[in-house]
């Protein structure tokens, strides 16, 4: 740490203007670790964890944190740490979260296309419940669960057929038409048939509206209608419903949004959800992690083509695939301060031309060399990452207090083949 820094959750700029995260100079990660890299603020995941927990700590419930958003270790462990739960989506997450350290009834199982595979090593673990999304699903639950002897814990994930603004159209879940979720005109005969499977007990119902979503009329609107599936189905014979699950979402700031105002969340939907006598399960992940984390890079040189000027950065969009996939904006900024701003497209070295971070943006006068922060990436960054191109992935960096810990080793060039045997064994059957 240098001298005079500031100690203070995230990435914050010392008195000299040094970008740090919690006070630790992202130079010295730089020069430790080499670049890109994906950092993450300990701090910051805690204090956005224990907000979003105190509340709703007015009601029984639990934060079962998104292990998509960011399944690394590290991140887990620190979590789990916490008291959270986990909401998996696969079976290679289900591992995950039990080499984490997570209890197996700390684990939510949702997702619209699990493998027999997957559901068999989910049962044999002992999750709390599977979030069920379809009638297929469920059938196929109540066979596996019999043949292994055994009662499937579920809850109907209901699509609540809500309108819901969010920034890409890819991020909402909770429309009409929408592939996720049991329609909410046949959830009711879904329930009848989980009620009369031998293999099934029905623990719950689940909704999911969307992904980065600021208001609370969607959550208020899907609550409503999925209380009132409630009472229907109470109404022919559940009367051992314990949980409900209203999913994620929560949206963090990127640019000029407002975050979830959590205060009013709070107010407009604990008393509906105390009413029901269920314990609740939230899903945050973007909300826990995405601001905590930046991908750190160095400005490798600057380039004019006609009327554009171009920053190539030696991170790629195969380290970062947002700006491209969801025209997802971040923000970019230079650690050091620099004097002078440009409007520049900022890119990356990838041979791709949706390969880029910022398009036509005002942004510091960085030269090669320099080091630059896209911001807000702990969520969804990592995890989507790929080799396109024949690149290795990046390294991970989790900074607690005044020191840091590579949580994530950067891959090398032999890590890209040592699943391509040399010497393929050929079959004819």
């Amino acid at each position: 740490m240098g001298e005079g820094v500031l100690i203070a959750p995230g990435f914050t700029r010392t008195p000299s203007g040094e970008l740090v995260c919690d006070g630790v100079s992202l130079e010295a990660i730089a020069d430790a670790v080499g670049t890109p890299a994906y950092v993450y603020s300990a701090r910051t995941i805690r204090e956005q964890f224990d907000a979003l927990d105190r509340a709703l700590s007015s009601v029984p419930n639990r934060l079962h944190y998104s292990v998509k958003a960011n399944g690394n270790l590290a991140v887990l462990r620190l979590l789990q740490e916490r008291g959270a739960g986990v909401d998996i989506v696969s079976g290679g997450e289900l591992y995950r979260a039990l080499l984490a350290g997570f209890s197996a009834d700390a684990i939510v199982f949702s997702g619209v296309g699990k493998s027999e595979q997957e559901l068999r090593d989910a049962l044999h673990a002992g999750i709390l419940m599977f979030n069920v999304e379809s009638m297929f699903e469920l059938e196929q639950l109540n066979e596996i669960a019999g043949s292994m002897g055994k009662r499937a814990p579920v809850a109907l994930r209901v699509n609540p057929e809500v309108k819901v603004d969010t920034p890409h159209h890819y991020t909402r879940t909770g429309e009409r038409g929408n592939k996720f979720g049991i329609p909410y005109d046949e959830a009711l005969d879904a329930a009848r048939q989980a009620l009369a499977m031998p293999n099934i007990e029905l623990r719950g119902l689940d909704m999911h509206v969307g992904s980065q979503i600021f208001q609370v009329e969607p959550y208020r609107n899907g609550l409503a209608r999925v209380l009132e599936l409630l009472e229907q189905i109470r109404a022919v014979g559940a009367k051992e419903l314990r949980y409900l699950d209203m999913g994620g979402g929560f949206a963090v700031t990127y640019d000029d949004e407002q975050p979830m105002d959590l205060e009013a969340l709070a107010a407009a939907l604990l008393p509906m959800i105390k009413k029901s006598g269920l314990s609740l399960i939230t899903e945050p992940g973007r909300y826990i992690i995405g601001s905590a984390g930046v991908l750190l890079a160095r400005v490798m040189h600057r380039k004019k083509a006609g009327t554009k000027e171009y920053i190539i950065t030696d991170a790629g969009m195969n380290d970062l695939l947002r700006p491209s996939h969801y025209d997802a904006y971040h923000s970019v900024e230079a650690v050091q301060p620099r004097a002078g701003r440009s409007i520049v497209d900022v890119v990356g070295p990838v041979c791709e031309s949706g390969d880029f971070f910022a398009l036509d943006r005002e942004v510091e006068d960085v030269n090669a060399g320099d080091l630059i922060v896209v911001r807000t990436s702990g969520a969804y960054g990592y995890v989507m990452s790929s080799n396109y191109n024949a690149r290795p992935r990046v390294a991970e960096v989790l900074v607690d207090g005044d020191r840091f810990a590579v949580v994530t080793r950067r891959e090398n060039y032999e890590d890209l083949v040592r699943l391509e045997p040399q010497h393929l064994e050929w079959r004819t059957d």
